[in-house]
């Protein structure tokens, strides 16, 4: 599979997956259907059935979100692209601030983080200013928002109130703003197929996920921080990124290193995206919530976003660094 897919053309490997990945996707979703139509008389057993159901929809469902962002990111170009990803930055920052009470005394720092710091955020990758880019967020707006926010002359909870916005920040702006980074970097002869890079880390991340969610299932270990999650065990987590690995490698050919290679950088993603998402549990267990959403809808009307896009806003940033400390970018 490797050798097939580099002695394509880019638009060839566009078609090629096209149909693997849509194929897969919508034989998933028809096989979904067609166990929502199975009948269990045992009223218990057919809550669980529905539930579990339930949570295989809205995987298939985030699969799909994913994968249509990366044909985006390639028909659209860059900038379009970047767009794009931006306002999913805004509705997952605005979703995360819903459930984080602010008080007066934030406004202005919240108005400095939506219409000044993630446009400029964008911009600085649009401008190819990749040094500023990378420590824009974690030195210069970690320091002026809390001096925004001391301005505004209200003490309370003050140092609370300005952590939940700088995670907010650094998880929805600053994590998310690395995925549409892969499009502008310049790889050693791997011209205009930058759209690959993101397709491929939403794919190993994405399947590292589904994977640990249905080995947990099958599995039903012990978990490791029962208050956290009732899920997450180091089998199941183990499993889906052994998978998510081997996933990657295989789809080598449709980026700039050898499978070995492919497969490293692919068990870095998946890491940071398993360990970025059971971090995300620990602050809805501390909201008081069961997911960014309620009962299926967010709050802001972004349909749950966040729980959809938590475990890539931790893998982008690192998979991006160490890719660009690989190639000395």
């Amino acid at each position: 599979m490797y050798h097939y897919l580099k002695n394509l053309t880019p638009t060839q490997q566009i078609g090629a997956l096209f149909v693997l990945v849509f194929g897969l996707l919508l034989i998933a979703q028809i096989t979904a259907f067609l166990l929502s139509l199975r009948e269990i008389e045992d009223e218990r057993q057919g809550e669980a059935w529905r539930r579990e159901l339930k949570g295989v929809d809205q995987m298939i469902r985030t699969s799909w979100i994913m994968v249509f962002v990366f044909w985006v990111g390639w028909v659209t170009g860059d900038w379009v692209a970047l767009s794009v990803f931006g306002l999913i930055s805004f509705f997952a920052l605005r979703e995360f601030l819903t459930l984080s009470p602010t008080r007066r005394g934030d406004h202005r720092s919240l108005v400095l983080a939506f219409f000044v710091v993630l446009p400029l955020q964008y911009w600085l990758i649009g401008a190819n200013h990749f040094d500023m880019f990378a420590v824009f967020i974690p030195v210069y707006v970690f320091l002026a928002l809390p001096l925004a926010s001391a301005l505004a002359n209200d003490p309370t909870r003050f140092l609370e109130r300005n952590a939940k916005l700088q995670w907010g920040i650094m998880v929805c702006i600053y994590g998310m703003s690395h995925v549409p980074a892969l499009l502008l970097l310049r790889f050693p002869g791997y011209d205009n197929k930058n759209a690959f890079m993101v397709f491929f880390l939403v794919i190993v991340v994405q399947t590292c996920m589904v994977t640990q969610h249905f080995a947990a299932r099958k599995l039903r270990r012990p978990p490791v921080a029962p208050a956290i999650s009732q899920s997450f065990n180091w089998q199941s987590w183990w499993i889906g990124i052994s998978v998510a690995s081997l996933v990657g490698a295989l789809l080598a050919g449709i980026t700039p290193w050898v499978p070995a290679t492919a497969f490293a950088f692919s068990f870095i993603a998946c890491t940071a995206g398993s360990m970025g998402h059971f971090v995300m549990k620990a602050l809805k267990r501390d909201r008081g919530i069961p997911s960014w959403g309620t009962e299926g809808r967010s709050v802001t009307g972004a349909g749950g976003l966040l729980d959809r896009v938590d475990a890539l806003c931790f893998a982008a940033p690192v998979f991006f660094h160490s890719m660009r400390w690989h190639f000395d970018l």
